[in-house]
């Protein structure tokens, strides 16, 4: 089993060794996932420009398919802030297990709710996140028929509230994700 975990936006800073990106991968291998992050065209050594998340979908495709030419076809798509809506636009693609999202910008870009119902498996947020916000989120979740964890006190960023945003990751990761492992 993989996972392939997004980044936040690139012309906000993000990139594969954001620290929340960082904290996802370490709690999914610490489950016996194997993780991939990457960056995003045009970020860092990464060639190519930014593409307002259409040509990063195929970024993440890219992604997915090393992931299988390695000898991975069960994959947990993955993604942080701007990569959770990257993300999301992909999941119609087979064989991707239910996604984890962790602070989808749901108050600054359209998700589609018809294509993640079904193929969403967790939502994480902090309670104080401007960009996620708690009833907009629940609310959310609830129309996917997905879990959904808050955590009170964290903010977009999570700091300080890190080991409790892998709690949640390694929870998933055990509970949901155990049986195809």
């Amino acid at each position: 089993m993989g996972a392939v975990v997004a980044h936040p936006h690139p012309l906000l800073g993000g990139d594969m060794g954001n620290a929340i990106v960082a904290e996802m991968t370490k709690a999914l291998f610490g489950c016996g996932i194997s993780t991939l992050r990457f960056n995003f065209r045009g970020v860092g050594e990464s060639t190519g420009i930014f593409d307002d998340g259409r040509g990063e979908q195929d970024d993440i495709r890219a992604a997915l398919s090393f992931m299988e030419e390695q000898g991975i076809r069960e994959i947990l798509p993955a993604g942080y802030s701007f990569g959770a809506w990257v993300t999301a636009a992909i999941l119609k693609r087979a064989r991707l297990l239910p996604a984890l999202f962790v602070s989808p910008p749901l108050a600054l870009f359209p998700f589609d709710v018809e294509s993640m119902r079904g193929r969403t498996g967790l939502i994480v947020c902090g309670g104080l996140d401007p960009y996620c916000p708690v009833e907009v989120v629940k609310n959310f979740a609830a129309r996917l028929t997905c879990g959904v964890e808050i955590i009170p006190g964290a903010d977009h960023f999570f700091q300080a509230r890190e080991d409790q945003l892998a709690a949640c990751i390694t929870d998933f990761a055990r509970r949901v994700l155990k049986p195809q492992m």
